[in-house]
């Protein structure tokens, strides 16, 4: 499958947006931020299209730096002027790059954790797939690409997390969270579906079977007195995760606006049914 040709974005990434992916990120994934063994001692943290400023890119650096000191960030930004902008940003394990999705094979790069975040909106559904197997190529055995978009303040974001396995890219979860300041409902996150989700959610689909268990979940931990935001997201994945296989059921997420669906057979596509 051919790639697809990459699109200059708008760029326009504020401080923060991103701070709910590095919390989840530093949470759930300590040991891959951790790791130093063999070529992870030199694998890095990948930031694709960081954005005409490199907010994100550097609030995650020192994030993930207080698990791992001597951990490598490079920020990719297709544009040259926002390129060539982010290299006065730059440290002495922070470096900003103009290239695209391929970047980190061309150049040699092992990474450990590829991050491309509101990058793929403007493209066609169809594309998804050959963008994300490049964005992936880089990775390291067991390795994480985190895809997918956040509104503009970053209180709700959809991404997928995909596993490096040995036979390319495992979609292993979709993640959620909101911070609650547009209330919430389950529908609140289609708008922040993946490209090649977004308007495909249509009746007999296997996202739409399963927003529809979470609604339903939802409505019924409302009814038995879960009335605010928070203690409706929270009750409505409890009842979910009794009801529908592969709803992460660590507190952890729950409390903190995160719900986690990782599906035995991996997240199915647009036409797959649920395995």
């Amino acid at each position: 499958m051919s790639a697809a040709p990459e699109r200059r974005t708008r760029g326009r990434t504020s401080p923060s947006r991103l701070r709910a992916l590095d919390a989840y990120l530093l949470h759930c994934e300590r040991p891959l931020l951790e790791r130093q063994d063999g070529p992870w001692g030199e694998a890095a943290f990948l930031d694709v299209g960081f954005g005409e400023h490199p907010w994100t890119t550097l609030e995650s650096a020192r994030g993930f730096r207080e698990l791992n000191p001597a951990l490598r960030v490079i920020g990719v930004e297709a544009d040259p002027a926002r390129a060539a902008a982010a290299a006065s940003h730059e440290g002495e394990r922070t470096h900003f790059r103009q290239g695209g999705f391929g970047w980190a094979r061309e150049a040699g790069q092992p990474v450990r954790l590829v991050r491309a975040m509101n990058i793929l909106r403007q493209y066609r559904p169809e594309e998804a797939a050959a963008a994300h197997g490049e964005l992936g190529q880089a990775l390291l055995p067991g390795g994480l690409l985190v895809e997918g978009s956040t509104d503009g303040p970053g209180g709700i974001t959809v991404a997928y997390l995909l596993r490096r396995e040995a036979g390319g890219l495992r979609r292993e979860a979709l993640l959620f969270h909101t911070d609650f300041h547009q209330g919430f409902a389950p529908l609140l996150f289609r708008d922040w579906l993946p490209v090649d989700w977004r308007r495909r959610m249509a009746p007999g689909s296997a996202l739409h079977a399963f927003f529809a268990a979470w609604t339903a979940a939802w409505i019924e931990a409302r009814a038995h007195g879960a009335n605010t935001p928070a203690e409706s997201f929270h009750q409505g994945a409890r009842r979910l995760s009794q009801a529908w296989p592969g709803v992460s059921e660590e507190p952890w997420l729950w409390e903190n606006g995160y719900l986690r669906w990782q599906p035995p057979a991996g997240v199915p596509r647009p036409g797959e049914p649920i395995a």
